[in-house]
């Protein structure tokens, strides 16, 4: 892969605030294919890849955790880790494989993490952080960020992020991205970290207001495009997560509704043909597709048939067929779910009394 070329080439292309809409790093489901399937969709929209630990990158499989697909750009890669030297030679690995961005994790609150001394536990240390910031803005020059919460455990002052973001600031990080929920390191789940501190967007709205020299980019419970828009009335820019994942044709429009371009994807039905020669690329170099796939289910989401294709392709019976093939049983499997509604809709219809 021309990583160097691909990017320069890339450079020149990008709007002037790229970070004004993108794709929160979630781990075990944006890798490079779920990466690749996104931009089909959107091309300027900006990607991260899942958390990958100082550790696993040091000592490692280095091109397992890194490559990734040129057409990918722009694409950030996200790091887990405390150690300044150690954050300094991963963010080199990282501007040696192309990445446009190296974006340090100060939000996870899982206890594996914690464990790590990374995450977000280092909201409670924001010297460390900036020492690493500074660590790798010396080592790159790539654009490093930082990813955080608002606070975390019971700590809901507001000055608590401002003094975060200030000092970290002062090390030359020009790029936060702030999910708008404190992170409960104890208690709490993950996953109920995602969903029960409660949303506070003024907080973000105010470091934009105080700060408006950096650019800000606000993250957590993000769904619908209006909503997107009236957050870019307050801050810089919108990261979304899970809902971009479970429904990927959401991000179809938005190359032209918050960058005023046309977007790559024609139709569903055109993008499942790009994805599939894909999958086959993806299969001829000794691979098997289903692991890939997963992260297309969504596909027709909201669309009569799309309850049966999804089935079809999540078979395990048919993992070992070449996923043309497979292809073929879903597109059969939707239309004949649209037909059987169309022909139960137009009974409904005929036992309707007249007028």
């Amino acid at each position: 892969m021309d990583v160097e070329h691909s990017a320069v080439q890339h450079a020149s292309a990008q709007p002037a605030n790229p970070w004004r809409l993108s794709v929160a790093p979630m781990l075990d489901w944006t890798d490079r294919h779920c990466r690749y399937f996104h931009r089909l969709l959107t091309r300027h929209t900006r990607l991260y890849t899942e958390m990958v630990t100082t550790g696993a990158l040091l000592h490692g499989d280095q091109a397992r955790h890194l490559d990734f697909n040129p057409e990918e750009h722009p694409v950030a890669l996200q790091l887990g880790g405390s150690e300044p030297a150690d954050l300094a030679a991963c963010a080199r690995l990282a501007q040696r494989w192309g990445y446009d961005e190296v974006n340090l994790n100060c939000g996870c609150p899982s206890e594996r993490v914690q464990r790590g001394a990374f995450g977000a536990c280092l909201m409670a240390e924001p010297q460390l952080v900036a020492d690493g910031v500074k660590a790798m803005r010396d080592a790159v020059d790539i654009d490093v960020t930082v990813k955080h919460r608002i606070g975390i455990d019971k700590i809901e002052s507001y000055d608590f992020v401002r003094d975060f973001v200030g000092r970290v600031a002062e090390a030359g990080c020009e790029v936060f991205i702030v999910h708008a929920r404190n992170a409960w390191l104890q208690g709490l789940s993950p996953k109920e970290n995602r969903d029960i501190p409660p949303l506070r967007y003024e907080l973000v709205h105010r470091l934009k207001r105080e700060f408006p020299q950096l650019t800000i980019v606000i993250n957590g419970g993000i769904q619908t495009d209006e909503q997107i828009a009236e957050q870019l009335q307050h801050v810089d820019g919108v990261m979304v997560g899970r809902q971009a994942y479970h429904e990927p044709w959401q991000m179809a429009l938005w190359d032209e509704r918050f960058f005023g371009q046309v977007g790559p994807a024609v139709s569903r039905e055109a993008l499942e043909a790009q994805w599939l020669a894909y999958l086959e690329r993806h299969c001829a170099a000794g691979h098997s597709w289903p692991q890939a796939m997963r992260h297309a289910l969504g596909l027709y989401n909201g669309l009569p048939g799309a309850r049966r294709w999804r089935q079809v392709w999540s078979d395990h019976q048919l993992k070992t067929l070449p996923p043309a093939e497979v292809a073929q049983q879903a597109l059969a499997a939707r239309l004949e779910q649209v037909r059987r509604q169309q022909e139960t809709d137009a009974r409904r219809q005929a036992q309707l009394p007249p007028g």
